[in-house]
């Protein structure tokens, strides 16, 4: 088993298994409602996760891309004393992994090194909450598995980033004094955007099927100005 500052991979190959040792250190309030709607939000991450195990490879990192792409977003509008020098420092390495999703096949050498050098750094260690935190934070934990998921093409990469975007609006919400709805279709709300979001990818899968073959420079560049704007709004609808 390999620790991620805090990230488990569990070498089983379990896909949702993955997310479940994320969403099962939620705090309570997140599983605080004992009807039948409480279990919409898990109802949804096994839809997501079942349609990402079928997807192509490239539909996978594109969706990982999208999703890492809303969390660094937020990230970077928060307030600067709120922001994380590491997770800022990590917009180079996803620009490299849109462009390597979406066909441009140099980008492969910036998101290996990238990676690398994440490795070998401080931020990479298995002491736990003994060590530094900052690669657990939900944005700069999504960038490092779309990276991963562009390396290796897993579906265990994106569905961690899956559940990374899910950890990070259930931190929100406990955040928020003042919420009074329900949290739990909070939570549902944003794995429905993220099947809207897979139904999007499929209508490109034409183009996409030979992205890691390499796309014609022009073909990059359209999906870059279609496609990639689509999947980083905050708000699809």
């Amino acid at each position: 088993m390999t620790v991620w500052d805090g990230g488990l991979i569990d070498s089983s190959g379990s896909v949702r298994g993955i997310v479940r040792k994320v969403w099962r250190t939620m705090p309570v309030r997140s599983r605080r409602r004992t009807d039948s709607r409480a279990y919409v939000w898990q109802e949804l991450d096994a839809a997501v996760a079942a349609k990402l195990s079928v997807v192509s490879v490239e539909e996978r990192t594109v969706f990982a891309a999208g999703v890492a792409e809303r969390l660094l977003q937020a990230h970077e509008a928060l307030p600067a004393e709120d922001q994380s020098e590491f997770t800022l420092g990590l917009r180079p390495q996803l620009n490299a992994v849109w462009d390597g999703a979406l066909g441009d096949q140099t980008a492969f050498q910036a998101i290996k090194q990238a990676l690398g050098t994440y490795y070998l750094s401080e931020f990479c260690h298995n002491d736990g909450q003994n060590g530094p935190g900052d690669a657990d934070e939900p944005a700069a934990a999504a960038v490092l598995y779309a990276a991963e998921a562009y390396m290796h093409g897993c579906v265990d990469f994106a569905v961690i980033v899956s559940g990374r975007a899910v950890e990070a609006v259930d931190e929100l919400l406990n955040e928020d004094d003042g919420f009074t709805g329900d949290p739990n279709e909070v939570l549902a709300d944003e794995l429905r955007r993220q099947l809207r979001d897979l139904d999007l990818i499929s209508t490109y899968s034409g183009e996409l099927r030979s992205a890691q073959l390499g796309l014609t420079v022009d073909t990059t560049a359209r999906l870059n100005e279609t496609l990639r704007p689509l999947l980083s709004r905050a708000y699809d609808r």
